[in-house]
């Protein structure tokens, strides 16, 4: 049975891969390392499969960042509205230019960035122990400059996103919690305009994109629910050990 072109089997199996995705990106991020080689697989090309993995996680980023809502904040003076606007604009940027550009330069230096963010924030997380919450570690020009490097890739690619959020907000100061929350409501912002971009590509697999929004929708409300229910060393280190098996994964795909 074919609908939109695609075998329901395996719009099955993409949905499947939505459901981990979610799941994932509202607990660590990462998600679309599974729901881009899943579309590869599935008959689209590279940039097809970027640009539809990022439509069909929209949804699921939206329902992860309200559930997650109480627990957004800002980093020391640099509040969560600057954080907000920055990444907008990042990922408007970042959207025009994979537009214009070959994805294949930013693809190669995924797994580079992976690796870098997992060890940032493990670094943060089991090693260097800030003396407040408050966000004082980092300056906030340095703060707004780094988010504003991730919303340009995010809205590239996207792949690490949240990696890269984890380990900036924590190293700067925030807990964990708050940092997941935050960087959940975040890349939903940079992606938010990216989508608004690719919506209107004549690339996009609308079939593959609502098999993959619906599972990742429901994965976004169980990794919600993990991630109040989680404990706090729990949760780290599954962060750390999903960024470990994203970056071997990478360098040997």
């Amino acid at each position: 049975m074919l609908i939109a072109g695609q075998p329901l089997h395996v719009l099955a199996l993409i949905a499947l891969a939505g459901l981990y995705a979610g799941t994932q990106n509202a607990l660590a991020g990462g998600g679309s390392f599974i729901t881009f080689p899943v579309l590869l697989l599935a008959g689209l090309n590279p940039l097809a499969a970027n640009m539809s993995s990022t439509i069909a996680l929209f949804p699921s980023q939206i329902t992860t960042a309200i559930a997650g809502r109480k627990l957004v904040g800002g980093v020391g003076r640099v509040s969560f509205l600057a954080l907000f606007v920055i990444s907008i604009v990042g990922g408007i940027l970042g959207a025009l230019l994979l537009l214009s550009t070959p994805v294949s330069i930013f693809t190669n230096l995924v797994p580079w960035l992976v690796l870098f963010a997992t060890s940032a924030f493990a670094w943060g997380s089991f090693g260097f122990k800030p003396s407040s919450a408050d966000g004082h570690h980092l300056p906030s020009v340095v703060i707004l400059a780094i988010q504003g490097l991730i919303a340009i890739y995010g809205g590239y690619f996207g792949g690490g996103i949240g990696f890269l959020m984890l380990a900036a907000l924590t190293i700067a100061g925030q807990q964990v919690r708050t940092a997941a929350a935050t960087k959940n409501a975040l890349a939903m912002t940079m992606n938010a305009s990216a989508v608004a971009i690719f919506a209107f590509s004549p690339m996009i697999n609308w079939a593959a994109v609502v098999a993959l929004g619906l599972g990742g929708v429901a994965g976004g409300f169980t990794g919600s629910w993990l991630m109040h229910r989680l404990p706090e060393r729990w949760l780290r280190g599954f962060i750390v050990l999903v960024g470990v098996v994203l970056t071997l994964w990478l360098f040997i795909r």
